[in-house]
């Protein structure tokens, strides 16, 4: 889960930094900023208070599904306008909670198969740019760079295939370790910062001035809000099956509550939305451990962790090429995820449709950047990010051409498969 909460940050963040919205060195902040609400998410989803939090074993951390539109909103409005965003998707997702589950309805499997599928997707946009040495880059796709990312990823899949699997889990860590270890032994790695960083300190909100709500980017999260809402009632609704919980309507609408007021919590502290990491639904299945106690404890070491800068220089030190190698297996996840979804749905016709046409949507901004230059600004921040805009056509053209087709009873069906072969895989 660690390298999956770190890497958000430091794709938007360096995206920032690109677009000379922020510093490099601002990024140890939002390394650290983002571990301390993630701990305080996790905390407020396991132990709750009042009609907040679903009180199961859940870590929590950012989402991917929020990387392309808040690149978007950050480099059309500044870094300002990510952060009101954010704190107005946490706004709306709060408001949505009590009636989301009427909602259900427009995000069955198909939809949300096509949606991760598409984020995983565009995020290998983003490795692409670490693989070469960073987007932008005088040397940029240099072999040595290429070589290193390489190595990183060679050294997941070896770990992956030949690791015990309590190594084997977080393999994509270790390889993010090993990467640098190399690089740092060829001279690739700058640790200047690191001394530069406190051994304690509390991340300050509103680090980077107050925020800014601009029509067209809050739109945009608005959207990314209700797939968060998607995404957390599913991992909600499986581990309640995998610890003998059953899941009602008002557990998903107080897990829906926890996850709104973090996403509050994470544009005051200059992060991003957050949601259930769908990692843990296998990881609870597969130690055994079915205490909410034990992912309470996590999410205070994870508070621990953002209170040390110098973990958050550490982390902004790796050199972008490993993290383009441990990226490819990352986001490929990501992607295989939104597949194995799919793979629970009845795919005729119409149903591939829905995917293809969401997909090509989805990616015409990745494969042509400049495609929709010349159209209104809102229209920009709402469709620029492949995610937001494949996912508002995925629930148009599911509407359209699938509705009245499945019954509830089957739709609930593929949802139990697909936590079923998730469980199964990890």
């Amino acid at each position: 889960m660690y390298a999956g909460a770190v890497a958000v940050p430091l794709i938007v963040g360096g995206a920032m930094v690109s677009a000379g919205e922020l510093r490099a060195e601002d990024l140890p902040h939002l390394v650290v900023a983002d571990l301390f609400v993630a701990g305080i998410a996790t905390v407020l989803q396991a132990v709750g208070f009042w009609r907040f939090g679903v009180r199961l074993p859940i870590v929590q951390g950012c989402t991917f599904a929020a990387v392309g539109p808040m690149i978007t909103i950050g480099s059309q409005h500044g870094v300002t306008a990510i952060y009101g965003s954010v704190i107005a998707c946490g706004v709306f997702i709060l408001l949505l909670a009590p009636v989301f589950s009427s909602l259900l309805r427009f995000f069955p499997p198909l939809v949300t198969g096509t949606v991760i599928l598409l984020i995983g997707l565009s995020l290998m946009d983003v490795a692409a740019g670490w693989a070469g040495g960073g987007a932008g880059a005088e040397d940029f796709g240099a072999p040595g760079h290429l070589l290193l990312a390489l190595f990183t990823l060679v050294v997941v899949l070896l770990l992956e295939r030949f690791a015990p699997p309590a190594v084997a889990r977080v393999a994509v860590l270790l390889g993010i370790v090993t990467g640098t270890l190399v690089a740092a032994a060829l001279g690739r790695v700058d640790a200047s910062g690191v001394g530069e960083q406190a051994w304690f300190a509390v991340p300050q909100p509103f680090a980077f001035g107050w925020p800014t709500f601009q029509a067209g980017s809050v739109l945009a999260m608005c959207v990314v809000g209700l797939v968060i809402m998607t995404e957390t009632t599913g991992d909600v609704l499986a581990v309640g099956e995998v610890v003998g919980r059953p899941v009602g309507k008002r557990q998903i609408a107080d897990g829906m509550r926890a996850d709104g007021l973090s996403t509050v919590l994470g544009g005051v502290f200059n992060t991003f939305p957050y949601t259930a990491f769908a990692q843990n639904v296998g990881l609870v299945s597969l130690s055994g451990v079915r205490s909410r106690h034990v992912a309470t404890f996590a999410g205070g070491v994870l508070v621990v962790l953002g209170l040390v800068p110098k973990l958050g220089a550490v982390v902004g030190a790796v050199p972008v090429a490993v993290l383009g190698g441990a990226g490819v297996a990352l986001f490929g996840t990501v992607a295989a995820s939104g597949i194995r979804t799919l793979a629970a749905c009845r795919l005729d016709s119409r149903a591939l449709m829905v995917v293809a046409v969401s997909l090509g949507v989805g990616m015409l901004p990745t494969v042509s950047p400049e495609i929709y230059a010349r159209t209104p600004g809102w229209f920009q921040t709402v469709f620029d990010s492949g995610i937001s805009s494949g996912a508002l056509v995925a629930v148009v053209l599911h509407q359209l051409l699938c509705t009245g087709r499945h019954t509830g009873q089957e739709q609930a069906s593929a949802a139990l498969r697909t936590a079923e072969v998730a469980t199964r895989q990890h």
